[in-house]
Protein backbone atom coordinates (compact mmCIF):
# COMPACT_ATOMS: atom_id res chain seq x y z
CA UNK A 1 0.00 0.00 0.00
CA UNK A 2 2.34 2.70 -1.14
CA UNK A 3 0.63 5.98 -0.32
CA UNK A 4 3.77 8.02 0.17
CA UNK A 5 3.40 11.63 -0.88
CA UNK A 6 5.84 12.85 -3.42
CA UNK A 7 8.22 15.45 -2.07
CA UNK A 8 11.53 16.97 -2.97
CA UNK A 9 13.08 16.67 0.47
CA UNK A 10 13.39 13.59 2.65
CA UNK A 11 12.77 14.41 6.33
CA UNK A 12 14.58 12.48 9.09
CA UNK A 13 13.09 9.11 9.99
CA UNK A 14 10.44 9.23 12.78
CA UNK A 15 10.48 13.03 12.77
CA UNK A 16 7.20 14.94 12.84
CA UNK A 17 7.43 15.79 9.13
CA UNK A 18 8.19 12.15 8.33
CA UNK A 19 5.11 10.95 10.24
CA UNK A 20 2.86 13.53 8.58
CA UNK A 21 4.04 12.68 5.08
CA UNK A 22 3.95 8.90 5.56
CA UNK A 23 1.16 8.42 8.09
CA UNK A 24 -0.88 6.27 5.68
CA UNK A 25 2.06 3.87 5.20
CA UNK A 26 2.61 3.67 8.96
CA UNK A 27 -1.07 3.03 9.66
CA UNK A 28 -1.24 0.37 6.94
CA UNK A 29 1.71 -1.41 8.58
CA UNK A 30 -0.15 -1.45 11.89
CA UNK A 31 -3.22 -2.86 10.18
CA UNK A 32 -1.16 -5.57 8.49
CA UNK A 33 -0.10 -6.91 11.90
CA UNK A 34 -3.73 -7.75 12.67
CA UNK A 35 -4.22 -9.35 9.25
CA UNK A 36 -1.03 -11.42 9.52
CA UNK A 37 -2.15 -12.56 12.95
CA UNK A 38 -4.79 -14.72 11.27
CA UNK A 39 -2.01 -16.92 9.84
CA UNK A 40 -0.86 -18.19 13.24
CA UNK A 41 -2.91 -20.29 15.59
CA UNK A 42 -1.76 -18.51 18.71
CA UNK A 43 -2.75 -15.03 17.51
CA UNK A 44 -5.73 -15.91 15.31
CA UNK A 45 -8.27 -15.55 18.12
CA UNK A 46 -6.98 -12.08 19.01
CA UNK A 47 -6.94 -10.93 15.38
CA UNK A 48 -10.49 -12.11 14.79
CA UNK A 49 -11.69 -9.77 17.56
CA UNK A 50 -10.31 -6.81 15.59
CA UNK A 51 -11.32 -7.91 12.09
CA UNK A 52 -14.80 -9.39 12.47
CA UNK A 53 -18.01 -8.43 14.26
CA UNK A 54 -18.33 -9.84 17.75
CA UNK A 55 -21.17 -10.71 20.16
CA UNK A 56 -23.17 -12.81 17.70
CA UNK A 57 -26.13 -14.98 18.69
CA UNK A 58 -27.82 -17.62 16.57
CA UNK A 59 -31.59 -17.23 16.92
CA UNK A 60 -33.40 -20.56 16.33
CA UNK A 61 -36.09 -20.92 13.71
CA UNK A 62 -38.83 -21.25 16.37
CA UNK A 63 -38.41 -17.61 17.37
CA UNK A 64 -38.21 -16.15 13.85
CA UNK A 65 -40.70 -16.60 11.03
CA UNK A 66 -37.89 -16.48 8.46
CA UNK A 67 -35.92 -19.35 10.01
CA UNK A 68 -32.71 -19.37 12.04
CA UNK A 69 -30.58 -16.29 11.74
CA UNK A 70 -27.39 -14.88 13.20
CA UNK A 71 -28.00 -11.61 15.00
CA UNK A 72 -25.72 -9.32 17.00
CA UNK A 73 -25.76 -7.18 20.11
CA UNK A 74 -23.18 -4.71 21.38
CA UNK A 75 -20.34 -5.39 23.82
CA UNK A 76 -16.87 -4.41 24.94
CA UNK A 77 -15.18 -6.23 22.06
CA UNK A 78 -16.74 -3.76 19.63
CA UNK A 79 -14.08 -1.25 20.68
CA UNK A 80 -11.38 -3.44 19.09
CA UNK A 81 -13.37 -3.71 15.86
CA UNK A 82 -13.92 0.05 15.77
CA UNK A 83 -10.17 0.60 16.25
CA UNK A 84 -9.21 -1.64 13.31
CA UNK A 85 -11.70 -0.08 10.93
CA UNK A 86 -10.58 3.36 12.07
CA UNK A 87 -7.15 2.42 10.66
CA UNK A 88 -8.84 1.38 7.41
CA UNK A 89 -10.65 4.72 7.19
CA UNK A 90 -7.38 6.62 7.68
CA UNK A 91 -5.85 4.72 4.74
CA UNK A 92 -8.90 5.40 2.53
CA UNK A 93 -8.81 9.07 3.55
CA UNK A 94 -5.17 9.38 2.48
CA UNK A 95 -5.85 7.55 -0.79
CA UNK A 96 -8.69 9.91 -1.77
CA UNK A 97 -6.60 12.90 -0.73
CA UNK A 98 -3.53 12.00 -2.77
CA UNK A 99 -4.99 10.43 -5.89
CA UNK A 100 -8.14 12.55 -6.32
CA UNK A 101 -8.27 15.81 -4.38
CA UNK A 102 -4.60 16.78 -4.67
CA UNK A 103 -4.67 16.30 -8.45
CA UNK A 104 -7.77 18.47 -8.77
CA UNK A 105 -6.25 21.15 -6.54
CA UNK A 106 -3.07 21.30 -8.62
CA UNK A 107 -5.08 21.58 -11.81
CA UNK A 108 -7.37 24.32 -10.45
CA UNK A 109 -4.48 26.18 -8.74
CA UNK A 110 -6.38 27.00 -5.56
CA UNK A 111 -5.08 29.29 -2.88
CA UNK A 112 -4.13 27.69 0.42
CA UNK A 113 -7.37 28.73 2.13
CA UNK A 114 -9.53 27.48 -0.74
CA UNK A 115 -7.54 24.27 -0.97
CA UNK A 116 -8.18 23.45 2.70
CA UNK A 117 -11.90 24.07 2.28
CA UNK A 118 -11.98 22.08 -0.94
CA UNK A 119 -10.22 19.11 0.68
CA UNK A 120 -12.61 19.13 3.62
CA UNK A 121 -15.71 19.34 1.43
CA UNK A 122 -14.36 16.68 -0.94
CA UNK A 123 -13.69 14.20 1.86
CA UNK A 124 -17.08 14.74 3.47
CA UNK A 125 -18.86 14.49 0.12
CA UNK A 126 -17.43 11.03 -0.54
CA UNK A 127 -18.35 9.84 2.96
CA UNK A 128 -21.88 11.24 2.82
CA UNK A 129 -22.56 9.75 -0.61
CA UNK A 130 -21.47 6.28 0.53
CA UNK A 131 -23.36 6.55 3.83
CA UNK A 132 -26.60 7.76 2.21
CA UNK A 133 -26.61 4.97 -0.38
CA UNK A 134 -25.59 2.33 2.16
CA UNK A 135 -28.14 3.50 4.75
CA UNK A 136 -30.95 3.62 2.19
CA UNK A 137 -30.19 0.05 1.08
CA UNK A 138 -30.34 -1.14 4.71
CA UNK A 139 -33.65 0.64 5.31
CA UNK A 140 -35.12 -0.94 2.18
CA UNK A 141 -33.80 -4.43 2.95
CA UNK A 142 -35.21 -4.34 6.50
CA UNK A 143 -38.59 -2.98 5.28
CA UNK A 144 -38.34 0.24 7.28
CA UNK A 145 -39.59 2.32 4.36
CA UNK A 146 -42.52 0.03 3.54
CA UNK A 147 -43.38 -0.53 7.23
CA UNK A 148 -42.58 2.65 9.21
CA UNK A 149 -43.97 1.11 12.42
CA UNK A 150 -40.62 -0.63 12.83
CA UNK A 151 -39.29 2.72 14.04
CA UNK A 152 -41.34 2.64 17.26
CA UNK A 153 -42.49 -0.96 17.57
CA UNK A 154 -41.15 -2.86 20.59
CA UNK A 155 -39.22 -5.91 19.41
CA UNK A 156 -39.18 -9.28 21.08
CA UNK A 157 -35.39 -9.32 20.97
CA UNK A 158 -32.68 -6.72 21.29
CA UNK A 159 -30.50 -7.75 18.39
CA UNK A 160 -29.15 -6.26 15.19
CA UNK A 161 -28.58 -7.76 11.79
CA UNK A 162 -25.06 -8.02 10.38
CA UNK A 163 -25.46 -5.10 7.98
CA UNK A 164 -27.00 -2.88 10.66
CA UNK A 165 -24.20 -3.50 13.14
CA UNK A 166 -21.48 -3.18 10.52
CA UNK A 167 -22.98 0.16 9.45
CA UNK A 168 -22.81 1.53 13.00
CA UNK A 169 -19.29 0.16 13.52
CA UNK A 170 -18.18 1.87 10.31
CA UNK A 171 -19.82 5.15 11.35
CA UNK A 172 -18.08 5.12 14.71
CA UNK A 173 -14.77 4.26 13.05
CA UNK A 174 -15.11 7.16 10.61
CA UNK A 175 -15.85 9.79 13.23
CA UNK A 176 -13.16 8.48 15.59
CA UNK A 177 -10.63 8.77 12.78
CA UNK A 178 -11.32 12.52 12.76
CA UNK A 179 -9.25 12.97 15.93
CA UNK A 180 -5.89 11.81 14.50
CA UNK A 181 -6.72 13.55 11.22
CA UNK A 182 -6.64 16.87 13.05
CA UNK A 183 -2.93 16.20 13.52
CA UNK A 184 -2.25 14.58 10.16
CA UNK A 185 -3.96 17.39 8.20
CA UNK A 186 -2.27 20.14 10.24
CA UNK A 187 -5.50 21.83 11.26
CA UNK A 188 -5.01 25.34 12.64
CA UNK A 189 -5.36 25.74 16.39
CA UNK A 190 -8.22 28.21 16.10
CA UNK A 191 -10.20 25.69 13.99
CA UNK A 192 -9.69 22.72 16.32
CA UNK A 193 -12.47 23.55 18.88
CA UNK A 194 -15.16 23.74 16.19
CA UNK A 195 -13.91 20.50 14.64
CA UNK A 196 -13.98 18.75 18.03
CA UNK A 197 -17.55 19.89 18.64
CA UNK A 198 -18.61 18.71 15.17
CA UNK A 199 -17.02 15.28 15.64
CA UNK A 200 -18.21 14.93 19.23
CA UNK A 201 -21.84 15.62 18.40
CA UNK A 202 -21.88 12.93 15.73
CA UNK A 203 -20.19 10.41 18.02
CA UNK A 204 -22.62 11.20 20.84
CA UNK A 205 -25.75 10.61 18.80
CA UNK A 206 -24.48 7.61 16.85
CA UNK A 207 -23.28 5.94 20.06
CA UNK A 208 -26.58 6.71 21.78
CA UNK A 209 -28.63 5.15 18.98
CA UNK A 210 -26.30 2.13 18.96
CA UNK A 211 -26.37 1.49 22.71
CA UNK A 212 -30.10 2.14 23.16
CA UNK A 213 -31.03 -0.13 20.23
CA UNK A 214 -32.65 2.74 18.34
CA UNK A 215 -31.08 1.32 15.22
CA UNK A 216 -33.79 2.02 12.66
CA UNK A 217 -34.63 5.47 13.98
CA UNK A 218 -30.95 6.42 14.21
CA UNK A 219 -30.28 5.13 10.71
CA UNK A 220 -33.18 7.08 9.21
CA UNK A 221 -32.14 10.31 10.95
CA UNK A 222 -28.53 9.80 9.86
CA UNK A 223 -29.56 9.39 6.22
CA UNK A 224 -31.63 12.58 6.38
CA UNK A 225 -28.83 14.49 8.10
CA UNK A 226 -26.13 13.19 5.74
CA UNK A 227 -28.22 14.09 2.69
CA UNK A 228 -28.48 17.72 3.84
CA UNK A 229 -24.75 17.84 4.60
CA UNK A 230 -24.01 16.26 1.22
CA UNK A 231 -25.85 19.04 -0.62
CA UNK A 232 -23.95 21.61 1.43
CA UNK A 233 -20.50 20.20 0.66
CA UNK A 234 -21.30 19.56 -3.01
CA UNK A 235 -22.31 23.23 -3.35
CA UNK A 236 -18.96 24.17 -1.78
CA UNK A 237 -17.04 21.89 -4.14
CA UNK A 238 -18.72 23.35 -7.22
CA UNK A 239 -18.35 26.88 -5.90
CA UNK A 240 -14.61 26.44 -5.38
CA UNK A 241 -14.23 25.02 -8.88
CA UNK A 242 -16.17 27.92 -10.43
CA UNK A 243 -17.75 30.86 -8.58
CA UNK A 244 -20.65 31.00 -11.03
CA UNK A 245 -22.19 28.08 -9.10
CA UNK A 246 -22.92 30.36 -6.15
CA UNK A 247 -26.64 29.99 -6.86
CA UNK A 248 -26.40 26.46 -5.48
CA UNK A 249 -26.29 27.94 -1.99
CA UNK A 250 -29.97 28.86 -2.27
CA UNK A 251 -30.79 25.24 -3.14
CA UNK A 252 -28.90 24.06 -0.09
CA UNK A 253 -30.79 26.55 2.10
CA UNK A 254 -34.14 25.06 1.05
CA UNK A 255 -32.89 21.51 1.55
CA UNK A 256 -31.42 22.48 4.93
CA UNK A 257 -34.71 23.85 6.26
CA UNK A 258 -36.71 20.88 4.95
CA UNK A 259 -34.17 18.42 6.37
CA UNK A 260 -34.23 19.97 9.84
CA UNK A 261 -38.03 20.05 9.89
CA UNK A 262 -38.27 16.43 8.71
CA UNK A 263 -35.80 15.32 11.39
CA UNK A 264 -37.80 17.02 14.13
CA UNK A 265 -41.10 15.59 12.90
CA UNK A 266 -39.72 12.04 12.64
CA UNK A 267 -38.18 12.28 16.13
CA UNK A 268 -41.38 13.60 17.71
CA UNK A 269 -43.67 11.07 15.99
CA UNK A 270 -41.38 8.10 16.67
CA UNK A 271 -40.79 8.82 20.36
CA UNK A 272 -44.43 9.75 20.92
CA UNK A 273 -45.80 6.59 19.33
CA UNK A 274 -43.14 4.50 21.07
CA UNK A 275 -44.34 5.88 24.40
CA UNK A 276 -47.95 5.06 23.58
CA UNK A 277 -47.14 1.51 22.49
CA UNK A 278 -44.82 0.76 25.41
CA UNK A 279 -47.08 2.12 28.18
CA UNK A 280 -50.16 0.40 26.77
CA UNK A 281 -48.62 -2.97 27.54
CA UNK A 282 -48.52 -4.75 30.87
CA UNK A 283 -45.23 -3.92 32.53
CA UNK A 284 -42.56 -1.89 30.85
CA UNK A 285 -39.09 -3.24 30.32
CA UNK A 286 -36.20 -1.16 31.47
CA UNK A 287 -33.26 0.19 29.53
CA UNK A 288 -31.09 -2.80 30.41
CA UNK A 289 -33.26 -5.05 28.25
CA UNK A 290 -32.56 -2.85 25.28
CA UNK A 291 -36.05 -1.48 24.65
CA UNK A 292 -36.13 2.20 25.45
CA UNK A 293 -39.46 2.27 27.25
CA UNK A 294 -38.34 4.27 30.27
CA UNK A 295 -39.92 7.71 30.16
CA UNK A 296 -36.76 9.51 31.26
CA UNK A 297 -34.67 7.80 28.57
CA UNK A 298 -37.12 8.63 25.82
CA UNK A 299 -37.37 12.26 26.92
CA UNK A 300 -33.57 12.41 26.89
CA UNK A 301 -33.50 11.02 23.34
CA UNK A 302 -36.07 13.56 22.15
CA UNK A 303 -34.33 16.44 23.94
CA UNK A 304 -30.99 15.44 22.44
CA UNK A 305 -32.45 15.36 18.94
CA UNK A 306 -34.09 18.77 19.37
CA UNK A 307 -30.91 20.22 20.88
CA UNK A 308 -28.68 19.17 17.99
CA UNK A 309 -31.16 20.56 15.46
CA UNK A 310 -31.27 23.87 17.33
CA UNK A 311 -27.46 23.97 17.53
CA UNK A 312 -27.03 23.27 13.80
CA UNK A 313 -29.65 25.91 12.92
CA UNK A 314 -28.05 28.49 15.22
CA UNK A 315 -24.63 27.78 13.70
CA UNK A 316 -26.04 28.29 10.20
CA UNK A 317 -27.71 31.57 11.16
CA UNK A 318 -24.47 32.78 12.74
CA UNK A 319 -22.51 31.99 9.57
CA UNK A 320 -25.10 33.74 7.41
CA UNK A 321 -25.00 36.81 9.65
CA UNK A 322 -21.21 36.97 9.51
CA UNK A 323 -21.22 36.67 5.71
CA UNK A 324 -23.92 39.34 5.42
CA UNK A 325 -21.94 41.73 7.60
CA UNK A 326 -18.75 41.05 5.64
CA UNK A 327 -20.52 41.65 2.31
CA UNK A 328 -22.12 44.85 3.55
CA UNK A 329 -18.77 46.13 4.83
CA UNK A 330 -17.12 45.34 1.50
CA UNK A 331 -19.86 47.12 -0.42
CA UNK A 332 -19.65 50.15 1.86
CA UNK A 333 -15.88 50.36 1.50
CA UNK A 334 -16.09 50.03 -2.28
CA UNK A 335 -18.64 52.85 -2.46
CA UNK A 336 -16.43 55.10 -0.33
CA UNK A 337 -13.54 54.50 -2.70
CA UNK A 338 -15.63 55.34 -5.76
CA UNK A 339 -16.99 58.66 -4.44
CA UNK A 340 -13.62 60.49 -4.21
CA UNK A 341 -12.80 59.33 -7.74
CA UNK A 342 -16.05 60.79 -9.07
CA UNK A 343 -15.48 64.07 -7.23
CA UNK A 344 -11.95 64.27 -8.58
CA UNK A 345 -13.10 63.76 -12.15
CA UNK A 346 -15.79 66.43 -11.83
CA UNK A 347 -13.32 68.91 -10.36
CA UNK A 348 -10.99 68.35 -13.29
CA UNK A 349 -13.56 68.45 -16.07
CA UNK A 350 -16.24 70.86 -14.83
CA UNK A 351 -14.39 73.47 -12.78
CA UNK A 352 -11.99 76.27 -13.27
CA UNK A 353 -9.99 77.43 -10.31
CA UNK A 354 -12.32 75.58 -8.00
CA UNK A 355 -15.53 77.07 -9.50
CA UNK A 356 -17.97 74.93 -11.45
CA UNK A 357 -18.19 76.18 -15.03
CA UNK A 358 -21.56 74.58 -15.75
CA UNK A 359 -23.37 76.49 -13.00
CA UNK A 360 -21.32 79.68 -13.15
CA UNK A 361 -22.84 82.84 -14.57
CA UNK A 362 -20.14 85.00 -16.03
CA UNK A 363 -20.40 88.71 -15.19
CA UNK A 364 -20.82 91.00 -18.18
CA UNK A 365 -17.68 92.83 -19.22
CA UNK A 366 -17.27 96.32 -17.83
CA UNK A 367 -17.67 99.24 -20.23
CA UNK A 368 -14.92 101.76 -20.49
CA UNK A 369 -15.91 105.18 -19.37
CA UNK A 370 -15.39 107.96 -21.89
CA UNK A 371 -13.33 110.85 -20.76
CA UNK A 372 -14.24 114.25 -21.99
Amino acid sequence: MGLRKKGTRNPPVLSQEFILQNHADLVSCVGMFFVLGLMFEGTAEVSIVFLTLQHSVVVPAEELATGSKTLYHYGVKDLATVFFYMLVVIIIHATIQEYVLDKISRRMQFTKAKQNKFNESGQFSVFYIVSCIWGTIILMSENCLSDPTLLWRTHSHTMMTFQMKFFYISQLAYWFHGFPELYFQRIRKQDIPSQLIYIGLHLFHITGAYLLYLNHLGLLLLVLHYFVELISHLCDVFYFSDEKYQKGVSLWTIVFVLGRLTTLVVSLVTVGLHLVVSHSRDGDTDSISGNVNVLAAEIAVLSSSCTIQAYITWTLLTVWLQRWLEDSNLQASSLKKKKPMIKGRSSRKGTENGVETANRVDAPPKRKEKTS
